[in-house]
């Protein structure tokens, strides 16, 4: 059987710049080769789009320094990936595109534009499920129309805080204090943060500005926090629930105790009072569906500490393929290996074509 050209993006714009270059090692570890030719496309913080050689390349970070660049063509009679080298062009065929991006210009439905228009196959979420799900303030509208518990918000526009005694006094009329601000779009909780007095939130929802136009603020939900992975394109599976352990020296589970903290952890098929587990994976298939989800999503929720009830925190459409990332280890845990379901996110890329 021929091979097919598969075209692995990685890096990006965002803040999970970092966090994609762990993730597409995983990813391109676990392409069957006998079925693909890979070709590697990192996308530096600058917005270039750069050929890239080896994964050795990708794990010490010199393939920012390479000067070949690859762009794919949004041209829909072509499906190429357009290879320049000083004045030399080469074009070359591309079958299927696996975006392992996290964040803006990669997870928000933008890549995916861009693949839409050169009608490529590709991984994941299409444009309306991943913008949608990027931005925290519309996935709660969204679920909002849903029969789902989700925390108590308030969404602010950056127009909206040049009237700041306004904004605070809506803040603090809906829930008490403390609060977590959190930026409508990002990810890996980069720009997160929890203010426990009004001179906190103005310090948070200040930050969270520095990484996007609209700030969600929502009040606290105190108990555990639980995930659950999503696999499918027509029919749609959960698979195991996963307990996020946050350091007892973190506030909360942040950017820094995901990454750099050695004393978070995750647990997988935690023990959970009778039904929750799958009243979790109802309701992240629900949420899936409900934003037109496709391939893969991580849905994340809280367990309630005094009420045992389940309360949804969030949707991300390309989770991480980290070493210590719950997707792959969710899956893990039901049997379907690293290989089995990146082949399987490939196969439901072509299934939507």
């Amino acid at each position: 059987m021929e091979k097919k050209n598969l075209v692995v993006l990685f890096g990006g714009q965002s803040s999970e710049h970092e966090v994609s270059c762990i993730s597409v090692v995983t990813v391109i570890e676990h392409v069957d080769t006998e079925k693909y030719d890979m070709t590697f496309v990192g996308i530096t913080k600058q917005g270039q789009w750069l050929k890239v050689d080896s994964v050795e390349q990708i794990k010490d970070g010199t393939w920012r320094d390479l000067k070949v660049g690859a762009v794919i063509s949004p041209d829909a009679t072509k499906k190429e990936l357009i290879i320049k080298e000083g004045d030399k062009v080469t074009y070359q065929k591309v079958d299927v595109v696996f975006p392992v991006l996290h964040g803006l210009y990669g997870e928000d439905g933008t890549v995916q534009g861009l693949l839409e228009l050169a009608k490529i196959p590709y991984v994941g979420c299409g444009v309306l499920a991943s913008s949608v799900s990027m931005d925290k303030l519309y996935t709660k509208i969204v679920v909002d129309t849903l029969n789902i518990r989700q925390a108590k918000y308030v969404g602010i526009r950056k127009g909206d805080w040049k009237e700041k005694d306004a904004v605070i006094s809506k803040i603090e009329e809906a829930f008490s204090y403390p609060v977590f601000v959190k930026p409508s779009n990002a990810g890996s909780s980069k720009g997160v943060s929890k203010a426990n007095h009004r001179e906190e939130l103005v310090v948070s929802i200040e930050e969270a500005f520095r990484h996007d136009k609209k700030v969600l603020v929502e009040e606290t939900i105190i108990g555990r926090e639980l995930e659950c992975a999503v696999l499918g394109g027509e029919k749609v599976k959960a698979a195991s629930v996963g307990e996020v352990l946050a350091a007892s020296n973190a506030a909360f589970y942040d950017f820094d105790a995901k990454y750099n903290n050695q004393e978070s952890k995750t647990v997988i098929d935690p023990e959970l009072p009778e039904g929750k587990t799958e009243e979790i994976q109802k309701a992240a298939v629900e949420i899936f569906k409900a934003v037109d989800g496709f391939g893969l999503s991580r849905v994340d929720f809280f367990l309630e500490k005094d009420t045992n009830e389940v309360v949804f925190n969030e949707i991300n459409t390309m989770p991480g393929f980290t070493s210590i990332s719950m997707y792959p280890m969710l899956w893990g845990a039901k049997g379907v290996d690293k290989k089995e379901l990146v082949q399987t996110l490939l196969d439901l890329s072509l299934e939507r074509e």
